[in-house]
């Protein structure tokens, strides 16, 4: 059984009966990946642990390739997502970092504005990282810190962000999150980011209006 420590560790009891099918373009890309094309044709659009993680619905990859090349227009040319977590984070296939010629995660955070690369392939980051690094990679200790003020499950179009972003200052705290839209929470940090990208350090920000 491929993913089994996953499976085991996301409590994984309903497979899609009839398993998804992939774009050949999809199946391009995700083929370069060991267990990647299986992994989605069976939790395509999948919740773990009450939003937790999230896998994407296939037909949605394209319009969050777009989403995150417009505010990562540095990363994005050589990226394919796959999936997100809670706080809206997004994670990529990177075909311009190899490791024995398997690509490697990059995760996208919108709150922060950082690319942050992960050592691991498809197979290795959900059997290892998400099982092993949980915390590190999905901080889960601050999703049960907000879970125990806010219940029911996290729907799949939904993030909890930041209402301040961390790039423009704003804590690392419950009291500076709330629910988002998760499209519409990421196009307005992508404008955001593109603002501020390449201003001095320490630069101090005024009217700032989101078109």
């Amino acid at each position: 059984m491929m993913f089994e420590k996953f499976c085991s560790e996301f409590k994984v009891n309903v497979k899609n009966e009839e398993p998804i099918l992939l774009s050949e373009e999809l199946e391009m890309y995700f083929n370069k990946s060991n267990g990647a094309i299986e992994f989605l044709r069976q939790y395509s659009g999948e919740t773990f642990k009450e939003g937790l993680y999230r896998i994407h619905k296939t037909d949605q990859i394209a319009k969050w390739n777009a989403i995150i090349k417009s505010a990562f227009p540095e990363v994005s040319k050589n990226i394919i997502c796959f999936s997100y977590d809670w706080l809206g984070r997004h994670f990529a296939i990177d075909f311009g970092r190899l490791d024995k010629n398997e690509p490697l995660i990059l995760m996208l955070e919108p709150g922060t504005g950082e690319a942050l690369e992960i050592p691991a392939t498809f197979m290795s980051f959900h059997e290892e990282e998400l099982v092993e690094y949980q915390e590190a990679v999905l901080a889960t200790e601050f999703f049960k810190q907000w879970k125990e003020q806010n219940e029911g499950i996290l729907l799949p179009n939904k993030c909890i962000g930041y209402k301040v972003p961390l790039f423009l200052g704003g804590e690392d705290s419950l009291v500076n999150l709330e629910m988002n839209d998760m499209e519409v929470y990421w196009e307005i940090c992508g404008q955001l980011l593109n603002k501020v990208r390449n201003l001095p350090s320490g630069t101090k920000m005024e009217d700032i209006i989101i078109s």
